[in-house]
């Protein structure tokens, strides 16, 4: 199965494959938000194909289609989530499908308005990248005990503000806070001066819980409906003067960012790779068997204004420490409840080298050693209209799956 095998025209190096098909929200101009696929430079509109009855056999309603949000399609279960994948699939392969009788199914994805995927109720951010938390824990404390005592035994993880979370191409603006000056015993009132990028990934809760459900880790998968790229905005100097004791709150709590079509793990089955060694052994609920990891290359850009962009970062998930799946079991111990399209932030992505750091922070060693993006271009935080982009894929044997794009500019205070 080839991207040549399909009637619509899909370049080699499209995020959009035949092996992709991924789910989001989109709207023409006359026609009101609704459930697509994309696939290459196109739009399948799945009211449409639900019109030409290919769906009935699998009995769901239109209205599911005509939705606003996928929840109520991730609802439906795997089962029938993953044979509408599958059944598009087989139709974008077969030159006789009666999609391709129906012109107004397929749109540009240059056409369209993109929104939010999902109604996000909750959303948590863990904190499982090694390789990022040493870094932190050596600008922030002890070079020498980088880590605190419980990050090797735990997926440290806090709450995030839902609501705030906006689709790609959502401008957001510089914060205000309160930050400590240096040599300064007091705070001032003032706008962030540290304004950071985070690059994360995002999954999708596909399924519902009860109030004092625990979900083992053998079955914790079963919850993942799909990935995005995510960019968790922080203020740094605002996380630094509020966040002992109780963590973040207004320095994350401002804006996050996720790319719009949300990849489903089944598309993601073939990239699994082994995790890190983890070292102490964890405890039996954070006992896993498999490959928890993925191989998915991700690349962050900035973009000043009205200047090229610039390659900053080139990372991978899959130097995650601790897994999807031991987050979720971790996060439910307790027998907190899950519901379907809440959202999981990884935690901030970064390698071993440092061009693989995963923000700014750890890119300029919390501004000491400043990026040079071009000629008499300097950056040690974003600056106002900078733009960040995130990118995403897996590649491997010819297949190709890629997570599209967020990108989001920084616009100056309104305060």
């Amino acid at each position: 199965m080839r991207n040549k095998d399909s009637w619509v025209h899909i370049k080699s190096d499209s995020d959009f494959s035949i092996h992709n098909i991924p789910f989001g929200i989109f709207s023409t101009g006359n026609k009101s938000p609704r459930i697509g696929i994309a696939i290459g430079d196109e739009i399948v509109d799945l009211v449409e194909v639900w019109e030409l009855g290919l769906f009935k056999p699998l009995s769901i309603p239109k209205e599911v289609f005509e939705n606003q949000f996928l929840n109520d399609f991730i609802a439906l279960g795997k089962e029938k989530t993953n044979r509408v994948r599958v059944l598009i699939q087989r139709e974008l392969l077969n030159t006789n499908s009666l999609l391709r009788e129906k012109p107004t199914l397929l749109v540009k994805q240059e056409s369209v308005m993109m929104y939010m995927p999902v109604f996000v109720r909750d959303y948590t951010d863990f904190y499982s990248s090694i390789e990022h938390a040493t870094n932190v824990g050596k600008m922030f404390r002890d070079p020498e005990n980088a880590l605190l005592p419980n990050w090797k035994h735990i997926p440290v993880g806090y709450h995030g503000r839902a609501s705030s979370i906006v689709v790609s191409g959502t401008n957001i603006h510089r914060p205000m806070g309160q930050i400590l000056l240096p040599d300064s015993k007091n705070p001032v009132y003032s706008k962030s001066k540290k304004i950071d990028f985070e690059l994360e990934m995002g999954y999708i809760i596909g399924k519902n819980t009860s109030l004092g459900d625990t979900i083992k880790i053998d079955e914790a998968e079963e919850y993942i409906f799909g990935k995005v790229l995510f960019n968790d905005w922080s203020a740094r100097d605002v996380q630094k003067w509020e966040y002992i004791p109780l963590g973040p709150f207004l320095s994350k709590n401002f804006a996050s960012s996720i790319s719009p079509w949300v990849v489903t793990m089944e598309a993601l089955e073939p990239f699994r790779v082994t995790g890190p060694e983890q070292t102490p052994e964890v405890l039996p609920y954070l006992k896993y068997k498999g490959e928890k990891n993925y191989d998915i290359k991700l690349q962050v850009s900035l973009k000043p204004q009205n200047k090229e962009e610039k390659i900053i970062s080139n990372s991978n998930f899959k130097y995650m420490y601790w897994n999807m799946a031991q987050q979720i079991s971790h996060h439910t111990m307790n027998g907190c409840n899950l519901s379907v399209g809440d959202i999981m932030g990884s935690g901030t992505i970064s390698g071993k080298s440092p061009d693989s750091y995963g923000s700014m922070l750890e890119l300029t060693w919390s501004g000491q050693r400043p990026l040079q993006l071009d000629e008499g271009v300097q950056r040690t935080f974003v600056e106002d209209h900078d733009t960040i982009i995130i990118k995403g894929y897996c590649e491997k044997e010819g297949v190709r799956i890629g997570f599209g794009v967020v990108n989001t500019k920084l616009l100056p205070s309104i305060a």
